[in-house]
């Protein structure tokens, strides 16, 4: 009898450790709410003292104790098909186990947690448990043992790949499940003018994911936060989730969203997409002091920068329409790359010059009154801050100066860039430059260079409307322009 798609168990292996965190709470907690009939989680029990069978009975798991998980091999055989046959809820296989069992003098112990039991120790070992052979050395009773399994997982593996042929018959519904992207579908993607209304990036981007979640009609490999899964606030787990669908085969593209700041909540998470080469799409709203009255503890300061520093991520920070769109043509075709886009909660004009293409260079110019390639002053932008850039540069071309203005929307992408274009956009004989930018000014330097002036916040942020925060930190156009003079 041809397998099923749906017959499909997911297991996961836990510790004691594990229980103490945060994350295996937020987990745990989610997976009981959606009901995961089909997630068996092994719990290895060296005698935690906390009561976890009735913390994970009230996430509603069903729970099963195997009490001698040493040596009670059929218990766990039973264990684990009373779990496949429980499908209305999550399981817990609580396997209670002696840490280094058989160890004469030092088991049940913490000090084999960080270091090796050493050869005294391993020679009375191999003596207690009876264990003759030599290191490495597998008893041909073992491998009998395991060797049986082969034809059975050989038939497992036909009947497995006898299911997938199908996609001759259904060549539409097999073009779905391995979640390839239709052709042409960037052009889903909105464009704006000038003209078009202002608006925050970040309901910008809930427009370029409706565009998404459209493509889900024929590409249902996009999930994401409040349409397809509604995560709470459960920050860590909901990345961690996130981690394990976009590595799940053949390719599943998730997105999931809440505000920057809450990314201190969720970096252990974001950093395994970053190691793991976990695609995740990470979409972070309110990205400054520019969210207002919450205040500081909800302004993220210092959170662009980190993300700029952690390697294999995509760190957006779009200005407008055009480059909120432009990152999502460039996160939705990353598989091997995390992306996080930084976007605002106050409305931002439609800037003249932005381009879809642009942000795909991660740094272009947007306006540029100078010629060969040697303006007056290069003034560099990114998220709600270009436009301030660019107001700056109106002010100064009317006194004269040439000024290019740059809008640096993803420093990765810009360094992937060649040479040659990279010194058409920032080149090196232009030392007076200008960044502004309403967070830490770290990491601005190798940008600027030893002459340039950053403008930005170097310390927490306030509880006051978005304007008089920006004018009282200093993120204004006159601070740009006395900037860029005192370079000539």
């Amino acid at each position: 009898m041809l397998i099923t798609l749906s017959d499909l168990f997911r297991y996961v292996i836990l510790g004691d450790g594990c229980q103490i965190k945060g994350i295996s709470n937020e987990a745990a907690s989610l997976a009981g709410h959606w009901g995961l009939g089909k997630l068996i989680a092994f719990y290895d029990d060296n005698a935690f003292t906390e009561n976890v069978d009735q913390r994970f009975e009230a996430f509603g798991w069903h729970v099963i104790c195997v009490k001698n998980g040493n040596t009670e091999y059929d218990e766990i055989c039973a264990a684990i098909k009373e779990a496949k046959s429980v499908t209305e809820k999550p399981t817990l296989i609580k396997v209670t186990t002696t840490i280094v069992y058989g160890s004469p003098n030092k088991a049940n112990s913490y000090s084999v947690y960080g270091a090796a039991l050493g050869e005294k120790e391993v020679e009375a070992t191999r003596n207690n448990l009876g264990w003759p052979y030599e290191p490495f050395q597998v008893p041909d009773e073992v491998k009998g043992h395991w060797s049986r399994h082969t034809p059975k997982g050989s038939a497992l593996e036909s009947n497995w790949n006898a299911t997938l042929a199908y996609e001759k018959k259904y060549p539409e519904e097999a073009a779905e499940l391995k979640c390839e992207l239709p052709a042409g579908w960037e052009k889903a993607l909105p464009t704006y003018t000038p003209e078009s209304p202002g608006d925050a990036t970040r309901n910008l981007s809930q427009q370029c994911q409706q565009c998404l979640n459209a493509l889900a009609k024929v590409v249902p490999g996009f999930l994401g936060g409040k349409i397809n899964l509604r995560f709470g606030v459960r920050e860590h787990g909901m990345g961690a989730i996130c981690n394990s669908i976009a590595l799940h085969s053949p390719g599943l593209i998730p997105y999931c969203a809440t505000f920057f700041v809450f990314t201190d909540y969720m970096r252990g998470a974001m950093r395994i997409s970053a190691l793991s080469e976990s695609g995740v799409i990470y979409v972070m709203t309110h990205d400054s002091i520019g969210l207002g009255e919450d205040g500081p503890t909800h302004q993220p300061i210092e959170h662009i920068a980190s993300f700029r520093a952690m390697p294999n991520t995509l760190m957006f920070c779009p200005a407008d329409g055009n480059e909120t769109a432009g990152a999502y043509k460039i996160v939705v075709t990353k598989r091997k790359t995390p992306s996080i886009l930084a976007l605002s909660r106050q409305k931002l004009p439609e800037l003249p010059g932005t381009s879809i293409e642009g942000v795909e260079k991660g740094g272009y110019t947007i306006s540029d009154n100078s010629s060969g390639n040697k303006p007056d002053v290069i003034l560099i932008g990114t998220g709600s801050e270009l436009e301030i850039a660019a107001q700056a540069a109106e002010v100064l071309r009317k006194e004269g100066k040439t000024v290019r203005v740059v809008s640096f929307v993803c420093w990765e992408l810009f360094e992937e860039q060649t040479d040659e274009y990279k010194e058409s956009v920032l080149p090196s004989g232009v030392t007076a430059r200008v960044s502004i930018e309403a967070a830490s000014t770290f990491g601005w330097g190798k940008i600027v260079g030893g002459r340039g002036k950053s403008i930005g916040i170097n310390s927490f942020g306030a509880s006051a409307p978005a304007p008089l925060l920006y004018k009282e930190f200093g993120i204004i156009v006159e601070a740009v322009v006395d900037a860029a003079k005192s370079l000539f």
